[in-house]
């Protein structure tokens, strides 16, 4: 953002401190879904992108984990991807007692395997800070689909039943398949074992290649893969949220020379509700300068059907109510 968009942000942060912690009243112009409804989904925003800021974005969803708590995040693809770096998420990660968890990837890269995988998680210093496990290890279990359009079943990593809360860390950035990746891929792709990622790619048509489908298909298989995963986790009761928006290139972590970006870091967003939270996060680069080539991928990928789908089937709501944990 430039200079000016910072100010505006920053003003708009400063009247809901004043206001009582609403964006809606200041920034409804500005950011499209946002909404002064009680009904709408609450989703807290910190521009302070550090350890720090990352914990005040998750003690403000007042979420209590049961059972073991499974962190999922991207361990990102060599050399030089954007992955969150340990020394970031370390504090919460650990206050969490979290256990980092990925699956394998459907493309033929260095995570395509477990031992290769582990390594490189390794190599990005994530067992430095967490015990990290490769949830399809040992295959897949089946998470059923109520309502899917494309997909009756998910396959996900058969460790998934190992964990009794999830903890959906994702950054977000552009993305070359599905013109984005927030809190929704993070779970739908990236819980998905490397038979459950063929099927949401193939909009449930294959389990044994992503390639060369079609694309509205595709996203919608994607919401419904989430929608399953929060089902099974208590109705969603014990899986929160948390979408980084720094380093917002146009390309996702498995891209390992991914473009540089031509957005500036924008800030920590937190939601109960994926839906919500990737729309704000959308909405941000909508206003945000720079944002010509991460909209346009956007746009061509047809990016926006994840949301408009998981609405549709109930996996969350596209309006929100922005508040603001700056001081």
């Amino acid at each position: 953002m430039t200079v000016q968009a910072r100010f505006f942000l920053a003003t708009v942060l400063a009247l809901v401190l004043v206001m009582g912690g609403s964006l809606a009243a200041f920034a409804a112009p500005a950011l499209e879904h946002q909404t002064d409804s009680g009904s709408a989904p609450a989703v807290f925003m910190t521009t302070d992108i550090s350890p720090k800021g990352l914990m005040a974005v998750y003690e403000a969803l007042k979420w209590t984990p049961s059972g073991k708590v499974a962190v999922k995040l991207s361990t990102g693809e060599p050399p030089a991807s954007n992955y969150l770096r340990p020394e970031l998420i370390k504090d919460l990660v650990q206050h969490v007692n979290g256990v980092i968890v990925e699956c394998n990837t459907a493309y033929n890269g260095s995570r395509a395997e477990s031992a290769m995988h582990r390594q490189v998680a390794k190599d990005h210093g994530f067992t430095d800070i967490a015990d990290v496990d490769i949830m399809d290890e040992e295959g897949s279990i089946e998470l059923p689909v109520a309502g899917g359009r494309n997909i009756k079943g998910n396959l996900v990593g058969a460790h998934f039943r190992n964990y009794g809360s999830f903890l959906i860390l994702s950054h977000f950035k552009g993305h070359a398949m599905a013109g984005f990746g927030g809190a929704i891929k993070n779970v739908s792709i990236g819980i998905g074992s490397r038979t459950g990622k063929n099927r949401i790619h193939s909009g449930g048509r294959s389990d044994t290649s992503p390639w060369g489908w079609d694309q509205d298909p595709f996203t919608e298989a994607m919401a419904e893969a989430c929608k399953s995963v929060s089902d099974a986790l208590d109705n969603g009761k014990k899986i929160v949220y948390i979408n980084v928006m720094n380093r917002l290139s146009i390309d996702c972590d498995c891209n390992g020379n991914p473009a540089e970006p031509d957005i500036h870091d924008i800030g920590i967003l937190g939601s109960t509700d994926p839906v919500a939270l990737d729309q704000a996060c959308m909405d941000l680069i909508n206003v945000a300068e720079g944002n010509k080539s991460f909209v346009e991928r956007v746009a061509k990928l047809r990016g926006i059907h994840v949301l408009e789908h998981g609405e549709a089937i109930g996996l969350g709501q596209r309006s929100y109510r922005m508040i603001a944990l700056d001081r």
